[in-house]
């Protein structure tokens, strides 16, 4: 039996690029798990994060948790806030779990200076990839509650609805870790993410 089936653990893997708030994601789910009850450990690995480059973020949540890896293939839940980066990512996902895809795209440094290409149809390679995913227009979303930075909350919103956490302890962990004049924005972002389903 594994540590994962041992001690309940989730594990969950959030991946874009520098500047989209994938550590204030990855705070926020750890929080919230915190705030339930959960031994909690992240990990995350902030790579080009001042240039666009991509970063990732691990969390593990569960009645005992002893290493902040995710091992590839034992992802339950992709968090991606770039539509590429999903791909990039998708060996973490395990057998049955979901990848949740915000539709954006950004183009990195290496395409824009002609180092790269970015796939044209990145749309297909997900059909291909993924058993098991959702694509939505999160940009969209977080501009609508005020902010392109939202595209994160908007996320972990959407996220929100297939983990086991009351909605005060959400509350309470966007409370925490946003300052007062940004709250109403972030809570609006965190609903509408929530609305996706």
């Amino acid at each position: 039996m594994t540590e994962t089936e041992s001690y309940g653990i989730t594990n969950i893997v959030i991946a874009g690029v520098g500047g989209q708030g994938i550590i204030l994601a990855s705070t926020l789910l750890s929080e919230a798990a915190l705030l339930e009850g959960h031994d909690v450990k992240a990990n995350e690995v902030h790579g080009m994060a001042q240039r666009g480059g991509s970063v990732i973020c691990q969390i593990r949540y569960g009645e005992k948790v002893y290493s902040p890896l995710v091992k590839k293939g034992t992802a339950h839940f992709l968090l991606s806030l770039e539509i590429i980066e999903s791909l990039r990512y998708a060996d973490y996902l395990a057998p049955g779990g979901v990848a949740y895809i915000n539709a954006q795209r950004i183009i990195p440094a290496t395409v824009s200076s002609g180092f790269a290409e970015y796939p044209p149809d990145p749309e297909s390679l997900i059909r291909k990839t993924f058993p098991q995913y959702k694509v939505a227009d999160c940009l969209k979303l977080a501009l609508e509650a005020g902010s392109a930075r939202c595209v994160n909350i908007v996320m972990t919103g959407w996220l929100s609805n297939a983990l086991p956490f009351s909605p005060d302890t959400w509350t309470r962990a966007l409370e925490s870790q946003m300052k007062s004049k940004y709250l109403e924005m972030n809570l609006k972002a965190f609903h509408l993410g929530k609305a996706l389903g």
